[in-house]
């Protein structure tokens, strides 16, 4: 991530520092790395690195890579709880992998993705690779069709920006099992938005299936979304269906918990 073009008056280094931590996380692990994705000279990179590793922003490895430090999980850690929806949210979610056995998240959209709040995992063992903090697709994951459900002015352009050239259907691209088209999905959408719950059919990982639905706020706005997901053993359509009243309420009760009119969903 370059540094911005035009930073507002007196803050070059600021933004210089925020660009090198984005750099790193990004992936760009050397010197030399990041000093071409960020286009700051090498002598300037470093000190700024010299900065962060003090300041536990960054730590470096013992080859001599740099990677994010422990400065950031804390800080990270603390915006995650103080986020109005995760305290609201928690016992719901608690209660609800109690009843259910299988994986629940919690999650809001951030910069056009889908951002993981919360995961409690199920006790069937299964694995899968949705992670607190970890961003997912908007319209591949069952969650993510919930954060859109308000939003069809953005249905199409969403879907045909998140599927490279190329995408098939059965999984081609490396991906998971996919919606034919564009106009599928819409379709799809309006269904969903006329229940107000919306399904993951593998589309995102092979052999895992979800049930999710919105969480909205006082003005009715969507903030979040709670899913259910498990394995396709788990799973069988009857099972999917059985569950939307189950999600719905979940989101629904942490709804209330965030102002929301009782019902008004």
């Amino acid at each position: 991530m370059a540094v911005l073009s035009d930073p507002p008056p007196g803050t070059q280094t600021l933004a210089r520092g925020i660009a090198v931590v984005n750099a790193v996380a990004c992936g760009r692990t050397r010197l030399r790395e990041i000093a071409e994705e960020t286009g700051v000279s090498r002598s300037t990179t470093h000190r700024l690195l010299q900065l962060l590793l003090a300041t536990r922003y960054l730590r470096q490895l013992d080859d001599g890579a740099y990677a994010l430090g422990p400065a950031l999980i804390e800080l990270g850690y603390q915006a995650l709880q103080e986020n109005p929806v995760t305290g609201v949210a928690a016992p719901v979610l608690r209660a609800l992998a109690e009843r259910v056995h299988d994986t629940v998240h919690l999650a809001i959209e951030d910069r056009g993705q889908v951002l993981y709040l919360d995961k409690i995992p199920g006790t069937r063992g299964a694995v899968m690779r949705s992670q607190i903090g970890h961003r997912m697709p908007l319209t591949r994951t069952g969650i993510g069709k919930a954060l859109l459900l308000d939003s069809p002015a953005r249905w199409r352009a969403q879907f045909v920006a998140e599927r490279p050239a190329g995408a098939t259907a059965d999984g081609g691209d490396g991906l998971a099992r996919d919606v034919l088209t564009a106009d599928t999905f819409v379709r799809v959408m309006e269904i969903s938005a006329g229940r107000d719950v919306t399904f993951d059919l593998e589309e995102n990982e092979p052999g895992i299936l979800c049930v999710a639905a919105p969480v909205r706020d006082a003005s009715g706005s969507i903030v979040a979304a709670v899913s259910v997901t498990a394995t396709r053993p788990y799973m069988p359509p009857e099972r999917l269906e059985a569950l939307v009243p189950v999600v719905r309420d979940a989101a629904a009760r942490i709804s209330t918990g965030l102002g929301q009119p009782v019902g008004a969903s």
